[in-house]
């Protein structure tokens, strides 16, 4: 069996390459969140970002994210501690909690579907924020289920 890389280097050590390909493509970090200012719990959303492409859940311009949506956070290893929003199930940040990939993720199954197929993406279930027609109507669409942990899914048969 063959030396896997997140399970021998640290987020720090990983090649650029390498940190990109954890992102299992669920898109919950693609949508958008308001924080509750009295109990500061942040609070989901089934409204995507503008450039978030719902069918591939993935972003439609990655590259250049920035210049359309300034307040895109990129995923550091240094910032992962601080985002207290990122799902649960999301790699990066189970990584940094020193828990193992889920069983779903493509890293795991070698096929990007999967993550879709264990029913933890939000694939088919978002609008586009360029939809409302005040950023407030996004609470309209409050999503408390997106926080629970999908990390260990059972309806992931491979």
């Amino acid at each position: 069996m063959s030396v896997l890389f997140w399970e021998t280097k640290t987020l720090e050590q990983m090649t650029e390459q390498e940190w990109e390909s954890l992102c299992d493509g669920c898109g919950l970090c693609c949508l958008v969140r308001f924080e509750d200012e009295e109990t500061l719990e942040v609070i989901p959303t089934r409204v995507h970002c503008k450039l978030f492409d719902p069918d591939k859940c993935r972003c439609s311009d990655y590259a250049n994210r920035k210049k359309y949506v300034p307040d895109c956070i990129k995923l550091k290893p240094g910032n992962i501690e601080e985002l207290l929003w990122m799902p649960h199930s999301c790699a990066y940040r189970r990584l940094h909690e020193g828990k193992p990939l889920p069983m779903w993720h493509h890293l795991i199954t070698g096929d990007r579907e999967s993550v879709h197929r264990a029913g933890v993406s939000v694939r088919g279930q978002t609008i586009n924020e360029t939809e409302l027609a005040d950023p407030e109507d996004a609470l309209d669409y409050a999503a408390w289920d997106l926080n629970e942990d999908r990390s260990d899914w059972d309806e992931f048969e491979d």
